[in-house]
């Protein structure tokens, strides 16, 4: 049998990281086995699926590499095959009308919460004469579908990573509702677990790859799957992404969703890496950096853990600095050059291109994320640098201005700039005045850049100097000793 699996996010949001997680294990597990990737979107919400979402979750899928086979299906387009589902359902004495109205469905649950037992219905519906149901119609009640769930029932299935999973039919909450409130002889709008068993039945899913937090739904489903007389897939529940604290991440942790780590600048490859790792143990002798190929070739749900995995910023940022560290300076400034439109620096992507790239490599070696780049590239797109404590500590000293004057004056007799000439002028004035070498590098360096500390000093000035700043910076330091150069 060919595998099929699905992803079906629901557009009420953003592309969430724990459904991102879901999407690369079903991702691996369809290329492990040579199957087939299926996306389906559950917009059954009315109220709360938008477009936008859905464009923000079909965007981060295609970003993080997530290429599906078969779809989208949107689930809104097959609401004929829903209603004809719950139908043979009604014919078969498997569902019933209900005419409980919300306030006898909040009266029962107060009453149940004043005993101490946990809320369910009570399916006081389920044997409603004719005449009832005409009395209930007269009153102008509609009613919602329900579905039959024997008390007594015990429900099962062997859990691909959670083993022998077993249920009892009266902790499922009473008689489910599968279609929402109509007149009777019509049929309301379906509800997510009739619509869900009716896709997956219709496309041949073979295995659900799905969080832990829809185990409750499953023996509700395999109820469905056996009333419709449709053998179920396998299911696989995966564990969920925790805080720091342990308890769900959620967007009271802040960062959630895949675009918000995209404007981060975490890269996608850092990110399916990543996600990965949250709940799969890779085996001996792949390490902790690779690609979707890789982690397809070694995918099992044997290595998938019970537990929930923890999110790990440190982690997240040192996988990421890795695959920043492999880019070619053309690729990295391609990925910079938005971050940098977007904090309003301006420049000619092409013309400035020769020292946009030396750029791009000075940075590349400090970056854990690409909007770093925003504030440590800061002094480069602007023509005056604010000086800091220690650097004004620095530019203080009474060696420090001649240091300057001597390099201004050697830099302005120069026709071009390279690394070397920096580095020659360094040492001729270390030898002129007789001075430290490290005490050239801190004055010229705070003169530059208005720090002490920083990236590769000799680049920095060649950048500057086809920036056509370096001499203006030495110059204003001279002049004015004051708080800018």
């Amino acid at each position: 049998m060919t595998v099929r699996v699905r992803l079906a996010p629901s557009p009420t949001g953003h592309l969430h990281i724990g459904t991102a997680r879901t999407a690369v294990f079903n991702w691996l597990y369809a290329r492990h086995e040579g199957g087939t990737f299926i996306l389906r979107v559950e917009d059954t919400d009315r109220e709360r699926s938008h477009p936008a979402y859905t464009q923000n979750i079909l965007d981060g899928l295609q970003w993080l590499g997530l290429q599906w086979d078969e779809g989208p299906i949107f689930q809104s387009d097959r609401l004929a095959h829903y209603r004809t589902a719950i139908q043979s359902l009604l014919d078969q004495g498997y569902a019933y009308y209900c005419y409980c109205t919300p306030a006898e469905l909040d009266a029962l649950r107060a009453e149940q919460k004043a005993k101490g037992v946990a809320p369910r219905y009570d399916n006081r519906h389920r044997h409603l004469t004719p005449e009832q149901q005409a009395a209930f119609d007269a009153e102008g009640r509609m009613p919602v579908i329900r579905f039959k769930i024997d008390d007594d029932r015990v429900i099962q299935w062997q859990d691909r990573v959670r083993g022998l999973v077993s249920w009892q039919g009266a902790d499922l909450g009473g008689d489910m509702v599968i279609a929402r409130a109509a007149p009777r002889g019509e049929i309301g709008y379906p509800l997510y677990n009739l619509v869900v068993v009716v896709d997956d039945i219709a496309m041949g899913i073979t295995d659900v790859i799905r969080g832990e937090d829809h185990i409750g739904n499953t023996p509700k489903q395999l109820l469905l799957y056996e009333a419709l007389g449709a053998p179920p897939p396998t299911f696989a529940h995966t564990p969920l992404i925790l805080n720091q604290t342990g308890q769900k991440l959620s967007k009271r942790d802040g960062v959630t969703s895949i675009s918000e780590f995209r404007a981060m600048g975490y890269l996608a490859p850092a990110m399916v890496n990543y996600m990965t790792l949250l709940g799969w143990s890779p085996p001996e002798g792949i390490g902790e950096l690779f690609s979707l190929e890789v982690a397809a070739q070694h995918f099992s749900f044997e290595r998938i853990n019970k537990a929930g995995a923890k999110f790990d910023w440190d982690k997240l940022n040192w996988l990421n600095r890795q695959y920043i560290q492999q880019l070619d300076r053309e690729s990295l400034l391609q990925m910079l050059i938005p971050f940098w439109q977007e904090a309003g620096y301006t420049f000619d992507p092409q013309g400035d291109r020769p020292w946009l790239l030396l750029l791009a490599e000075l940075l590349q070696p400090s970056l854990n994320t690409l909007q770093e780049a925003v504030s440590q590239a800061a002094l480069f797109f602007v023509p005056e640098v604010t000086l800091d404590s220690e650097a004004t500590t620095q530019l203080a000293q009474p060696q420090s201005t001649e240091i300057i004057a001597a390099i201004a004056s050697q830099l302005s007799q120069q026709t071009s700039f390279s690394v070397e000439l920096g580095q020659h002028l360094v040492q001729q004035t270390t030898k002129a005045l007789g001075v430290k070498k490290g005490a050239v590098m801190r004055s010229l360096r705070a003169a530059l850049t208005g720090a002490v500390h920083g990236p590769d000093l000799m680049v920095t000035w060649q950048i500057l100097h086809l920036r056509g700043w370096d001499q203006s910076r030495l110059s204003a330091v001279l002049q004015d000793g004051a708080t800018t150069a």
